[in-house]
């Protein structure tokens, strides 16, 4: 929306401004923490549904560090899922934005849902089930939040994606070119989440920059517009 039609509607521009940057700086603190906790645990925690339990007793403490990072990322996320469609405005296409919302909110639920599981393996170990590691109960449970990450959380977050990168060619509220980077991104994780390992991380990789995108495109706006209130206000 151009800042004058703002004008017209009552609407401060610099107001309007700040709702874009407030979306980079969410976007930007969800992709850092979460890539921050999915490096933590892929360090930590071996690949593979045999493993026997062994970081329990050498990595706990990393893990949940990795843990408590989960839901500090998650308010953020959704912060930058609000605030983006504050961006979008009445631009916005209800179809594309349900499955937008929709498929974000999903990811969320799938991914405290695995976090939840861990932690709680984690937890259990910590109040002395030393014989955790390796049980069938171990098992169980790790296999869940390895299903729930792998396979359901991956394949939100490539729909989340794919909605998102179509708002942005239907609206142009970023360059086509992180839509088309989105559709990519949304693509390997939908075929390559099963097959392979951490797939996940691609996502935040583009949140990030998408995230960035828009904080240097409104920081590029910013002084255009004030320097074309400066000018009005010369001629009056």
């Amino acid at each position: 929306m151009n800042p004058n039609d703002w004008r017209l509607q009552g609407i401060d521009p610099s107001t309007r401004l700040r709702a874009p940057r407030a979306a980079a700086v969410a976007g930007i603190l969800f992709s850092v923490l979460l890539i921050t906790g999915l490096l933590l645990l892929r360090r930590s925690v071996p690949v593979g549904p045999l493993e026997a339990g062994q970081w329990l007793r050498e990595s706990s403490g990393t893990v949940a560090v990795a843990l408590n990072l989960v839901p500090f990322a998650g308010i953020a996320f959704l912060w930058f899922i609000g605030v983006l469609r504050d961006r979008l405005g009445d631009r916005e296409d209800r179809f594309f934005a349900t499955v937008f919302m929709g498929s974000g909110l999903l990811f969320l639920a799938m991914l405290f849902a695995a976090a939840a599981f861990v932690g709680g393996i984690v937890a259990a170990y910590r109040i002395g089930f030393d014989r955790l590691p390796g049980s069938v109960t171990f098992t169980v449970a790790r296999e869940f939040a390895n299903e729930a990450m792998n396979i359901y959380a991956v394949r939100m977050a490539a729909v989340f994606t794919a909605a998102t990168s179509t708002l942005a060619l239907r609206t142009g509220f970023v360059s086509r070119w992180i839509a088309f980077i989105g559709y990519a991104t949304a693509l390997a994780l939908l075929v390559a989440g099963h097959y392979i390992d951490w797939i996940v991380l691609v996502f935040p990789i583009w949140i990030l920059l998408l995230s960035l995108h828009i904080l240097v495109d409104n920081f590029r706006v910013s002084p255009k517009v004030g320097a074309s209130g400066s000018a009005r206000k010369g001629d009056a």
